[in-house]
């Protein structure tokens, strides 16, 4: 029996199965994104061990280590597990997926003003979701747009192989990991509104530059997902969670993937 769409317009399903990715406007509220916001600056001013570890003293030279990446925000923090849930995402990821989404990651970026960006990467060379494939949902808290470090995504790079990275600009990207590009296909900017979120492929390449701005943070709340019917997943990603917020196990995956298995993944990505 064929899937009908319950979010997404065929023309929306379909740009994100040729693209590799879709923005789909306005899927937070006004009231969402300041309870996000109200949350995320409250931890903004904590240590939580292996979640967020600013250097809180002052000065400090690199902006991101005041202010860097809040991972797994959903296991300490119930806001954060309730927008992880939010169903007008979930509504989409099920048209996307054609089956029920498993949420399996939360972030928060909160990218200030001079911090470098992200080199260009694949999702799902770290969560390793098999069989079928991750989804990340790129949810805008600012506006995010090319002077403020905003998403860069290589269109229809969402067929390409996962593949072995290469070892990036350490003077442009905070993380370690480069995929290229195949030739003659260049990244482009996905300019957001605040509250728009960007959703794509676990294969699509795709990363960010730097904060050019001076008085202009770009933050985002990003998750990723998995399809209900994968088995197995990176190890970093358990458990899982259903849409009422019930948790599930996968089997951890111990792929080594194309790097070969003596190749350590860097988590997180």
């Amino acid at each position: 029996m064929a899937y009908e769409l319950r979010a997404l317009t065929p023309e929306q399903k379909r740009h994100f199965e040729t693209e590799g990715y879709l923005i789909v406007k306005g899927l937070f509220s006004e009231a969402d994104l300041q309870e996000i916001e109200e949350t995320f600056e409250q931890i903004s001013h904590q240590t939580i061990p292996g979640h967020f570890m600013p250097d809180l003293s002052s000065p400090v030279t690199d902006p991101l280590k005041r202010y860097p990446r809040v991972m797994h925000p959903h296991r300490f923090n119930d806001t954060a597990k309730k927008y992880l849930l939010h169903k007008p995402v979930l509504d989409v990821l099920r048209d996307l997926y054609e089956e029920e989404p498993l949420a399996a990651q939360s972030m928060f970026y909160y990218k200030p003003p001079g911090s470098r960006g992200q080199a260009l990467h694949q999702d799902n060379f770290y969560l390793k979701v098999e069989p079928g494939n991750c989804i990340a949902a790129w949810t805008a808290v600012d506006p995010a747009d090319e002077e403020n470090g905003g998403l860069l995504v290589v269109p229809k790079t969402n067929n390409y192989e996962i593949v072995c990275p290469e070892l990036a600009d350490a003077q442009e990207s905070f993380t370690t990991h480069f995929v290229k590009p195949p030739k003659d296909q260049q990244a482009v900017p996905a300019v957001m509104d605040k509250g728009d979120v960007l959703f794509f492929n676990g294969n699509l390449i795709h990363g960010s530059y730097r904060n050019k701005t001076k008085d202009r943070f770009r933050r985002a709340f990003i998750c990723h997902y998995a399809n209900e019917s994968a088995t197995r997943i990176g190890n970093h990603y358990r458990p899982l969670f259903r849409a009422d917020g019930s948790a599930i196990d996968l089997e951890a995956n111990p792929d080594g993937g194309p790097c070969g298995v003596e190749y350590e993944a860097l988590y997180p990505h």
